[in-house]
């Protein structure tokens, strides 16, 4: 009997991995890189659809994969409308109607369930899956509220990862995810959300998409308001302009010139008194902001989790538990695999362990 195998997809801004996962076992791995000139030719994201499939295909046939025993492709999900409930979405219609005309914004996230869905309607035997898609959305009522009628707090955020070493975090401890309160900040390649796990809800997030919670390696986090305001009516900039400079082109980027947390260690190692001053200061607001997450679960806190590849490296570790190892005890994640997340996801789905949701 051939087991079931599972078809990862996983766009980025300049790669598209690829994964095939044999149960939970990886057998087949790779990472499609995109030169900047080529993307650079499609006006939109999603007009990048049919040349990042191309490139998938591609991968495929010099490997000789043989698709016929692949049950389901599973992506990263994109910004579709909000979900009430967390876990596995057929990808239908509708979704990919919304993946398309960006209903809460465009993102390389968005081409993941378009691509799952051309994949598996080219294989012979294969289904769709989004899997914890970035707009999960569990908040609280008290969560949405800004200060102002005219705003409402979104949840959009690591949701994949987030729930991912939350569980690990449970299962490595022999206790329940949805028994637990916790805390985790991750620190994306881009953004850094900082959730509040409450009994297998996130029941509070920073907006960590476009622009709330701590400054991070590309994103300007939560600036001054009437600064902002200043800036947006200064007529020295456009729309786009802005929205870059929260979204890509603030934080760490904007301060030392570069997003590489590699490059800024070794810039700090090296005596860059520069680059030690704004790494410090990402890691005082992350812990900041882990700190007021804290209080919303009333500082009863059974674990604050740190993920991401930027704890791999200590300074930043250490600087961040030390203002926050009096709350709750620490677990840290710094090798954080959303293929592995996407494919437990899918292996569950088959298995018939989680429920598979219809997107409305």
């Amino acid at each position: 009997m051939i087991s079931k195998e599972i078809f990862i997809v996983y766009p980025e801004t300049e790669t598209t991995k690829i994964a095939i996962y044999r149960g939970n076992n990886v057998i087949f791995l790779k990472t499609i890189k995109h030169k900047a000139d080529d993307l650079a030719k499609y006006p939109t994201i999603i007009d990048q659809i049919d040349y990042r499939l191309q490139s998938i295909k591609k991968e495929i046939a010099d490997n000789e994969i043989n698709t016929d025993t692949i049950e389901v492709v599973v992506a990263r999900g994109g910004l579709i409308k909000p979900l009430k409930r967390a876990g596995v979405y057929l990808v239908n219609e509708a979704m990919l109607e919304d993946l398309k005309s960006g209903f809460q914004g465009v993102h390389e996230t968005n081409l993941g369930g378009i691509l799952a869905d051309l994949l598996a309607k080219s294989f012979a035997n294969a289904r769709a899956f989004l899997a914890d898609p970035v707009v999960v959305d569990e908040l609280d009522e008290l969560a949405r509220v800004t200060g102002h009628p005219l705003f409402t707090r979104k949840s959009i955020f690591h949701a994949l990862n987030q729930k991912f070493v939350a569980r690990k975090y449970a299962k490595s401890n022999a206790k329940c995810y949805n028994d637990l309160r916790l805390v985790v900040a991750h620190v994306g390649g881009g953004g850094t959300s900082v959730a509040v796990h409450k009994r297998g809800r996130v029941v509070d997030v920073n907006q960590a998409f476009d622009g709330g919670g701590p400054f991070s390696l590309t994103r300007s986090g939560s600036l001054p308001v009437g600064k902002l305001i200043e800036v947006c009516f200064s007529g020295k900039y456009s729309e786009q302009e802005i929205r870059k400079m929260v979204t890509s082109e603030g934080g760490l980027k904007a301060y030392l010139g570069t997003s590489n947390i590699h490059e800024i260690n070794q810039r700090i190692e090296n005596g860059d008194t520069e680059a030690e001053f704004y790494a410090k200061a990402m890691g005082y607001q992350i812990a900041k902001y882990i700190g007021s997450a804290c209080a919303a679960l009333d500082f009863n806190v059974d674990a604050i989790i740190l993920s991401g590849q930027i704890f791999n490296y200590n300074r930043f570790t250490e600087y961040i538990s030390y203002k926050v190892q009096k709350v709750a005890p620490i677990a840290v994640f710094q090798s954080v695999n959303d293929m592995d997340a996407l494919a437990m996801n899918a292996f569950l789905a088959l298995q018939g362990e989680i429920e598979i949701h219809h997107y409305e």
